[in-house]
């Protein structure tokens, strides 16, 4: 029973499929790394069809030192936006509503958890991120609740194949601010980048 259920998640993961094969240079991520105010934090974003409630996408924003989106198998490209093993760097507020509204269509919304942490815990989540690599399709869930529980504080992650498993269980930790994105437009997150991106700052 346990192949046919693995299968099942396999097939329903869709939104993390694609991994792409471009790597930024250093000078590349130094260009644009972007630190953002206020104290680091941690945010699990999750990509949620409206119909079923099922969990397309996982990723996870780190705020620390810089501010970058790693975003395991995901299908998010723009010439102007670093990427190395699936971590997107220069991430200013305009390029993380960009790639929230890539993601928002009338068929998904997206859902934010930001929980403040230590600069420490910042830190060792970016390292996490940034050593990780590039993460096979339909994984994206997986690798993000692996890095997840592997910060202190927050080894009572359990790693799931589920995007909705892990918003389930981010919800439970105490300070989480939790928003909800919703757009309109059809297409796909490809589609949906030239509109959404048209002019970040």
């Amino acid at each position: 029973m346990r192949i046919p259920a693995l299968l099942a998640v396999l097939v329903m993961l869709t939104g993390c499929a694609v991994s792409a094969a471009f790597e930024a240079t250093n000078d590349e991520i130094r260009d644009v790394a972007f630190r953002a105010g206020g104290p680091p934090s941690l945010t699990v974003i999750t990509v949620i069809n409206n119909t079923s409630g099922a969990g397309g996408h996982t990723a996870l924003m780190v705020s620390g030192s810089q501010r970058v989106i790693f975003d395991p198998a995901g299908s998010f490209l723009h010439p102007d936006v670093p990427e190395r093993g699936d971590v997107l760097y220069g991430m200013s507020p305009a390029w993380v509503q960009g790639y929230k509204s890539a993601h928002a269509r009338n068929t998904h919304h997206v859902v934010t958890q930001t929980i403040e942490v230590t600069p420490a815990q910042a830190e060792r989540a970016l390292q996490l991120v940034q050593s990780n690599g590039a993460v096979a399709g339909s994984f994206c869930t997986n690798a993000t609740s692996r890095i997840i529980s592997q910060v202190p504080g927050f080894e009572d992650i359990s790693v799931t194949f589920f995007p909705t498993n892990l918003m389930d269980q981010i919800a439970t930790r105490p300070g989480v601010v939790t928003d909800r994105y919703y757009e309109d437009d059809e297409g796909n997150v490809r589609d949906g980048i030239p509109d959404a991106v048209a002019s970040p700052a």
